[in-house]
This record gives structure tokens, C-alpha cells and sequence, in this order.
């Protein structure tokens, strides 16, 4: 593993007078983690310290910010963050005919952890989360009653063309959401390799279909890690997984869900991102561009 990431006990927060994302440090080195639940045990550690030091306790995930990259569209205006979760998984391929032939998508599996605290007071940690992630095996989560990076739901698909997303758990019902792809675009150059050098899948935005609940409408899938095929079915099975870690964004409106005030559209943050390898700790200067619900 080649990753470090920005997590440890004894993070060094920024707070100021206005509630703002704050700042963390302290590389980990991969090592240090044996399993996914451990790593998330140390996160969610660091978040109830993080929010000792500055005081703030509610994390209003429509405040979030979700980044994007070029190609694809910011949600549609109106929509607010419903939640934020990381999803880790394998994405499905078959392989039939030649060597010489292409693996073809065959859906995904994904257990899905919330990430809205995260979102809203670590949005550089958030971003690096995958990259980690894709990584390290599930183990029994920690059942210390912390939300912070709890399973939230689970990600399949029911048919070719339709990914599923359950977010109803015995902890909390957020809803569920059958979904068609709207538009996709390619991860960054730099973005996190997966386990065996694989590339990062595509980031998407896919459209809830009839049938939805709690006022969904749109998930995103960002910040991308493995997942990709080889470029050739030369010495695969008839089916295969690849590992990989993303994470989704959920929206939701309508006039059930929108209160905002007449008028008010999307926020864009015009930072400029690079995405380079996780070994660098990143500055407030290498950011994507984050879009805000109203």
C-alpha cells in the first residue's frame, strides 16, 4: 500500500470565530491499519476530539461541499446533501470470446459508511478516504454508538442499468434509491490506484428513478479509488472483481424537502484542484472544485 493519510488522535485543528472546515495533521502511515474498521475507529476518534477543540457539535451536512471535476454537471439547482457516505466494494466484470476483448461491467457491491460529519468538518480527509480504503478488508465495525463512519446502507445493482442504493438500517432510515446514469467523467490523472495498480473508476451522476424515497434525486459517485479492468480479457475468468472505494453523494428536494429561500441557487467554490499522489499532505490550494446545495 502506498497511501498515508492525514488521520491520528492527536490531529492539530484550526477552528475561527465563523464555524469553517478545519484544518488536520499528522500523517499515518498505511501500516498502522489492519482493517477497514480500525482505520475508521481511528477517524471517528479524531472526529470527537475534533469537535471538543472547536466547539462545534451539530454537522449540518447540507452545508457540505461536494467537488466535481470538468465534464461533470453540478446537481440540479434546488437539491440539498441528504448524506454522505463511503462506499467499499468490487466492481463486477465478465469476460466471454477472445483474450483480446474488452471486460464488460457487470454492477457493483458496496457496503456503504457515513461520511456526512466528515463532509462537513474534513473535506480534504474526506477526499482522501478511498485512497485508503480500497486498501484495507472490512472487519466488524465498532459498536461504540459513534455515527461518525457507521454502516449507513449498502450498494447493488438490480439490473444492468440500475444501481441501487439502500440507505434504511436498523439506526436510521434515509431512504433508498434505484438509479440510471445521467453522466460520467473521467477520475483525475492522479486520482488513487487500487490494490494492483488499478485505475480509478469513473465519477458519476446518476438520476433516482420512480420509486425512490425520502426525497432523492440525485447521487453522485466522486473521489474515486481502483475499480477499473484490465484493458483486455487476456488471462481473466468469465467473472471477476476489482476492489475499489468511492464516495457517494446523495441529493434530495422537492417541495417536501426544499426550504430555502426563493431565488437562491447553487454556491461554487472557484479553487482550483490538482489531485497529486496521497503521500503529500495537501494545502488549502490544492482543492477541487465543491458545489453547495442552497
Amino acid at each position: 500500500m502506498r497511501t498515508s493519510i492525514i488521520v491520528a488522535l492527536g490531529w492539530a485543528v484550526t477552528a475561527s470565530a465563523a464555524p469553517a472546515p478545519a484544518k488536520v495533521g499528522a500523517a499515518f502511515d498505511d501500516d498502522a491499519f489492519d482493517s477497514l474498521a480500525a482505520y475508521f475507529k481511528v477517524i471517528a476518534a479524531g472526529m470527537q476530539q475534533a469537535q471538543m477543540l472547536t466547539g462545534i457539535s451539530n454537522c449540518d451536512v447540507s452545508k457540505a461541499q461536494m467537488p466535481l471535476v470538468p465534464g461533470l454537471p453540478a446537481p440540479k439547482a434546488g437539491l440539498k446533501v441528504h448524506h454522505v457516505a463511503v462506499g467499499r466494494g468490487t466492481q463486477n466484470y465478465t469476460c466471454s470470446g477472445s483474450g483480446s476483448s474488452a471486460p464488460k461491467a457487470a454492477g457493483a457491491v458496496a457496503t456503504l459508511f457515513d461520511a456526512s460529519c466528515v463532509a462537513v468538518m474534513f473535506p480534504d480527509l474526506l477526499d482522501r478516504i478511498p485512497g485508503m480504503a480500497v486498501h484495507l478488508d472490512s472487519g466488524d465495525q465498532d459498536k461504540s454508538g459513534s455515527r461518525v463512519l457507521e454502516e449507513s446502507g449498502v450498494h447493488f445493482f438490480t439490473d444492468s442499468s440500475t444501481a441501487f442504493f439502500d440507505l434504511d438500517t436498523s439506526s436510521r432510515d434515509l431512504g433508498k434509491a434505484p438509479c440510471s446514469k445521467l453522466s460520467s467523467a473521467e477520475a483525475p490523472e492522479l486520482a488513487a490506484r487500487g490494490r494492483k495498480g488499478e485505475k480509478a473508476v469513473t465519477w458519476l451522476r446518476l438520476q433516482a428513478k420512480d420509486g425512490a424515497t425520502d426525497g432523492i434525486k440525485e447521487v453522485y459517485r466522486v473521489s474515486t479509488a481502483g475499480g477499473s479492468p484490465p484493458a483486455t480479457c487476456e488471462g481473466m475468468p468469465a467473472n471477476f472483481e476489482v476492489q475499489y472505494a468511492a464516495v457517494y453523494w446523495f441529493w434530495h428536494g422537492g417541495e417536501a424537502w426544499d426550504d430555502r429561500k426563493d431565488g437562491e441557487d447553487l454556491t461554487r467554490n472557484n479553487g482550483e484542484m490538482e489531485r497529486g499522489d496521497d503521500e503529500s499532505p495537501r494545502d488549502d490550494s490544492d482543492q477541487s472544485p465543491r458545489y453547495q446545495g442552497p
